[in-house]
């Protein structure tokens, strides 16, 4: 990896990919190398929120998709 200036970034305000650190780092998440990576964020995010719910879940002794429609 490179230094942030010369990588992307995704901007939770405008939900555009950006080279750079352009944005303030509350409005970005990153780094990635690639564009396609950074445009991919939200995704990413999701899946991982998800994974850590359901490994709290197991740790707790309960079911993480309980209640979200998946029962």
């Amino acid at each position: 990896m490179t230094d942030g200036d010369e990588q992307y970034w995704y901007n939770l305000e405008t939900k555009q990919v950006e080279f750079g650190m352009i944005s303030p780092s509350s409005d970005r998440v990153g780094p990635f190398d690639t564009a396609d990576e950074a445009a991919r964020a939200p995704e990413k995010m999701r899946e991982r929120s998800n994974a850590w719910a359901e490994e709290e879940a197991a740790e707790s002794g309960w079911d993480a998709r309980k209640g979200q429609g998946t029962e």
